[in-house]
Order: C-alpha cells, then sequence, then structure tokens
C-alpha cells in the first residue's frame, strides 16, 4: 500500500493515544487525490459489502455492482455458492452486464461479440476463435475477484492479496452471533444521496456526543452517555448504547413491534450494538432488528448510503407485523445526521477548517481514526489500538 497524499505531521496527529490526538484534516474530506486514493486503496484493497446475499441474487442469477473504481459480475450457482469476476470481456473489453441489472442465466455472455463463459469464470465458446487450434480456452478466463459471505452479508476484494474475508473481521462474528443475522429477512430499504464526505458519516455514526444536540427522539430512548466501547481486533470498531428503563428498542414510543430475538443474554436485550466494519458497512443490533447503512462513496462531497432493517422470521411471518415503529424512527434520525455531515462538508473549504481535539465520548472515532491513519501512513489493514484516555462512556459529558 502506498502512502496517502495527506502531510504526514496530521496523519501522526490522528494516530496519538495518549489524548493529544487530532481530527483530519480538511484535505481528508474534500481532495479528490485523497478520495482517488481511498477508492483504490480502501475499497479496492479492502473487503468491501455489497449487500445481503439472498437480496442481491437467486440461485441461477448473474448481477452487475460497482465498487471502488471496479464492477463486480457476481454469479450464483444452483446450488447457491457465489462467484465473483470483473465484469470485462476478455475479448475487446466490453461489459458483460449493465450496472445494477440482474438477470437470470447459465451462462455469461458478452452482448458485443458472443463470447460465453460458465458461471466459473471459464470460457465456454469465443465463435470462430474456439476451433483454432492456436487458441487455449483456458488462457480466456474472466479475471476473478475473491467473495465472500458473512453472516448473510456478501464481501467483495478486488485486489487479489492481503487478509481474508475472516482475517479482517477477527472476532466480530462472535460479538454479533447472538443475534443470528444470517436468517434474518430484509423488510424495507430506503436509499439516501448525502453531500458529504463518507467518512463524515462513518465519524457521525460512531459517537453520541452530539446526540443531546439534534436527536431529541434518541435521547428519549437511550441515555447519550451510556454504552461501553468495544475492543477490536479486526477492522471494525464500536460499542454499546444502554436502553432506558421504560424502552424495549429505538422507537419513538420506545415500543417494540417484533419479536425479540430468541439468543440475546440479559445484558445484550437492554442495549443497542454499533458497529463500523471498514470500510463502508455499519451494523445497529437492537433487542428486536438489526438496521444496516452501506456507504459507497461517489465524490469526495457525495455519497449514496443505503439503510436497511431486518427482522428474525417469527416477527415477519406475524399477521399483524408492521416495521414502520423502528423504519420511521430511523428515517427521522438518518436525516437529522445527514443536516449535520452536509453542514461540516460545505464548512472544509473555509481557512477556519483546522483539526481539533476528540472528547472522551468519541473514543470509537477515535479507533477508526487510527485505522484510517495507518492506511494513510501506508502500512495496510490494522485493527485499531486500545486507546489510552478511553474512559468508560458513563462519565459526564463536558460542558457544550
Amino acid at each position: 500500500m502506498i502512502p496517502a497524499p495527506l502531510p504526514a505531521d496530521a496523519v501522526e496527529a490522528i494516530l496519538k493515544t495518549d489524548g493529544s490526538n487530532r481530527t483530519l484534516p480538511s484535505l481528508a474530506y474534500a481532495s479528490a487525490e485523497v478520495f482517488a486514493w481511498e477508492q483504490v486503496q480502501l475499497f479496492d484493497g479492502g473487503w468491501v459489502c455489497l449487500g445481503r446475499t439472498d437480496d442481491l441474487l437467486s440461485p441461477g442469477q448473474l448481477r452487475a455492482i460497482e465498487f471502488g473504481t471496479e464492477t463486480v459480475l457476481l454469479s450464483r450457482s444452483s446450488e447457491g455458492a457465489v462467484a465473483g469476476f470483473s465484469n470485462v470481456c476478455r475479448h475487446r473489453g466490453h461489459e458483460l452486464l449493465a450496472v445494477g441489472e440482474a438477470i437470470d442465466a447459465r451462462q455469461i455472455r458478452c452482448p458485443y461479440h458472443s463470447w460465453a463463459y460458465r458461471l466459473d469464470g471459464t470460457l465456454r465458446t469465443a465463435p470462430t476463435l474456439t476451433q483454432s487450434p492456436q487458441f487455449d480456452e483456458a488462457d480466456w478466463s474472466l479475471d476473478g475477484f475473491r467473495v465472500d459471505d458473512w453472516h448473510g452479508w456478501l464481501f467483495a476484494n478486488s485486489s487479489g492479496s492481503g487478509q481474508t474475508l475472516g482475517e479482517t473481521m477477527g472476532s466480530l462474528g462472535d460479538v454479533i452471533s447472538s443475534y443470528e443475522p444470517d436468517r434474518l429477512i430484509t423488510v424495507a430499504t430506503h436509499e439516501y444521496e448525502i453531500a458529504a464526505n463518507w467518512k463524515l458519516i462513518a465519524e457521525n455514526y460512531l459517537e453520541c456526543y452530539h446526540c443531546t444536540t439534534i436527536h431529541p427522539a434518541l435521547c428519549e430512548v437511550t441515555p447519550p452517555s451510556s454504552g461501553r466501547t468495544l475492543h477490536s481486533d479486526g477492522m471494525w470498531c464500536g460499542g454499546t448504547m444502554d436502553l432506558k428503563s421504560h424502552a424495549e428498542t429505538m422507537s419513538f414510543s420506545g415500543k417494540s413491534g417484533a419479536v425479540p430475538f430468541r439468543n440475546l443474554d440479559p445484558m445484550l436485550a437492554r442495549e443497542v450494538l454499533y458497529l463500523l466494519v471498514m470500510p463502508n458497512l455499519f451494523v445497529s443490533a437492537h433487542p428486536d432488528y438489526i438496521m444496516t447503512h452501506r456507504m459507497r462513496a461517489l465524490t469526495p462531497g457525495r455519497t449514496h448510503v443505503e439503510c436497511a432493517w431486518l427482522f428474525a422470521p417469527e416477527s415477519v411471518s406475524r399477521p399483524d407485523f408492521d416495521p414502520s415503529y423502528a423504519i420511521e424512527f430511523w428515517d427521522a434520525t438518518n436525516r437529522e445526521d445527514w443536516t449535520a455531515c452536509e453542514g461540516v462538508q460545505r464548512a472544509t473549504g473555509n481557512r477556519g477548517f483546522r483539526p481539533g481535539p476528540l472528547s472522551s465520548w468519541e473514543s470509537s472515532l477515535a479507533k477508526f481514526h487510527a485505522m484510517l491513519g495507518r492506511a494513510y501512513q501506508g502500512d495496510g489493514f490494522i485493527p485499531p489500538p486500545i486507546i489510552e484516555w478511553d474512559p468508560y462512556l458513563g462519565a459526564e459529558q463536558e460542558a457544550l
């Protein structure tokens, strides 16, 4: 990994672990050069979440999806196995499938000259060429992408090198396993286009220092000073928030409209887990539903976010099931967050925008910055350190 086009002293400042660390410089949010570096090094070079496997592909389907600088062509066999390839024909480079398109197919066929590939990416036929003794079909397979399913979410890596998905996740599977996410059903999705850098959205997600200012409804069901920070051994960070005594979940009333997850211990049943999986997935696990945010960085100042709500089959099968209590609550909260993120993005071009200090309420944010900082220095994907100044989150908030 090559270093990012950022001042070395600014990167060093975000890596301090003694409480003197600083936030990112404005270039990190506004520079086209930094954005291009992130697209290649973080999004092409890392494991990017593409969505829920079952929502993306049924057995026997193909789908083309953009991520980073690449387009991945996904195929799923009749047995359910998923493979990923570069969405480029090996003949003259035509795209094999339009981005966003999904079709049922027994083979991958180029729409230009009808080169056809098997679902494992090997060349099946190339008109007139396959009859030539000088032409070896084995030399013209599609370039493969690494793809892997993790608890029902599909991830892709186009670099062909580096950590496996399991190494990237570390022990996160143990953290999330009680919610049994691989059996959950997506009941709704909302899409947003936000005029802010993707990192501003991640930073906002990782702290509740702003909650008393802009999230009155959220503060009715969770004390913003509550919770605990989780120590990570993978490319993720996050923590928990407590529910107030009257609240069953996060909703405007605090009431749930679903069946609680069946395997939660008493502590998890009274908490909401929030996780950032680098670089583009947020997982918010409630006692009765999981909400995810999946980011796609479009430009330095624009990000597409897909928000999804997942429930257990026993909730979805109820005749009176209505997930709107969760969807409406988080749609309103999301929009409050987007307004704040866009306000920061607009200020990145001002001379007064300089790196600032972090509150103890922003310890997960410091861990996110640490992962970014090590990548910016060219060190690759390294789990966040234990932040020495990270106290328990029950401390009183500093005066605003």
